[in-house]
């Protein structure tokens, strides 16, 4: 199928500091690498949530790299702000560095990409825990308070999928009482419209709006309390893929998918993943063995390629390019692409397809 880059313009914008800026195709080559973002060149942002002060979470960084997420920063970057249906995000930790408990009105899927993470739940954290490694995948429940650390030994990389709302949007956040607390004591208040307000570097707490009020009460014990082995159901563990049939990509030139979140798909062949309620995309896992290939073909669907290991050459109708480990790449749809292994390592890729039942890929 034929794309129409003027299409892409509007497809496709960039938003760096809440502003957009059109893109600028100057060639085919310069007009992809707006759909690509470099491991090595994405922005953070250090204070994009309430708790950035608060010692053992005044560390992490914070990524939107596809769609604005819940960040209540305006200074946040976001590389790339189009309609998914989802946005993409990350979060890098040293040792020790926690991200506060907090829920969130839509699902929210974490794939570690580097570390060792522990993950717990409860208003206060007390509710249950659990280790991931790196590749596990974690889907947890909206109306639930979810925290996470670093507790490996290096910096820790976490990739996150936030679901949409029927509006359109990922909804809000809500943090657990004790963070507010915590973050009065350095400066950092936050609103009702979801804007932080720093005033130790010297902003004023606006007069016509309200300050954000903590759930309390009936309201906090509404969320939701889950078991170990109520979360278990929601992980799937890298070491799982090997003993789960494949279906979609997979091929005999070395090529095997496999499904993570979703149910079963006809259109594709794909067993359901074992996480399979409901999210509004479905995420999967694609690996090539040295050499492998998957032929040229569209999707009309956004589909969102991060590799997880290794490197990956696509090749599409308006040029061809290389991911390495933690590069994204956001395809448009209806753009025809193909996947090679050249190198002499196998890749692993976590793809997310909008929709819980996205069609089969078109091949050409």
């Amino acid at each position: 199928m034929h794309v129409d880059f003027a299409f892409e313009v509007q497809y496709h914008q960039r938003l760096i500091n809440f502003k957009t800026t059109p893109m600028t195709l100057i060639s085919d080559t310069n007009s992809l690498n707006s759909f690509i973002l470099r491991h090595g060149e994405i922005v953070p942002c250090k204070t994009a949530f309430i708790d950035a002060r608060t010692p053992g979470s005044d560390k992490k960084e914070n990524f939107c790299l596809i769609g604005a997420g819940v960040a209540e920063n305006p200074d946040q970057v976001v590389h790339i702000n189009t309609p998914h249906g989802f946005d993409v995000g990350a979060a890098r930790q040293p040792k020790g560095c926690k991200n506060s408990h907090h829920s969130h009105d839509a699902e929210e899927v974490f794939v570690v990409h580097q570390g060792q993470w522990k993950f717990t739940w409860g208003v206060n954290g007390g509710d249950g825990e659990t280790i991931l490694n790196s590749g596990d995948t974690i889907s947890i429940p909206t109306q639930l308070f979810r925290g996470f650390e670093n507790v490996g030994d290096d910096n820790g990389f976490l990739f996150s999928v936030l679901g949409h709302l029927p509006s359109g949007t990922p909804g809000s956040v809500t943090w657990a009482p004790y963070v507010f607390d915590k973050a009065k004591q350095f400066g950092l208040v936050l609103l009702q419209n979801g804007q932080l307000i720093d005033t130790h570097s010297g902003q004023s707490i606006p007069t016509d709006q309200a300050l954000y009020s903590p759930v309390s009460g009936k309201e906090l014990e509404a969320f939701r309390t889950l078991t170990l082995e109520d979360m278990s159901k929601n992980i799937k563990r890298n070491t799982e893929y090997a003993s789960h049939d494949t279906g979609g990509l997979t091929n005999e030139q070395g090529a095997q998918e496999y499904a993570v979140i979703g149910s079963q798909n006809n259109n594709e062949h794909m067993p359901a993943g074992k996480i399979n309620r409901p999210h509004n995309f479905q995420l999967r896992r694609l690996m090539l063995d040295c050499g492998a290939t998957v032929a040229k073909h569209s999707r009309e669907e956004p589909e969102v390629l991060l590799v997880h290991r290794g490197s990956l050459t696509i090749t599409t109708d308006k040029g061809a390019f290389t991911l390495g480990a933690g590069d994204l790449f956001t395809c448009p749809i209806g753009l025809s692409r193909s996947f090679i292994n050249e190198s002499n390592e196998p890749v692993d890729i976590i793809i997310v397809r909008g929709g819980d039942n996205p069609s089969a890929a078109i091949f050409d």
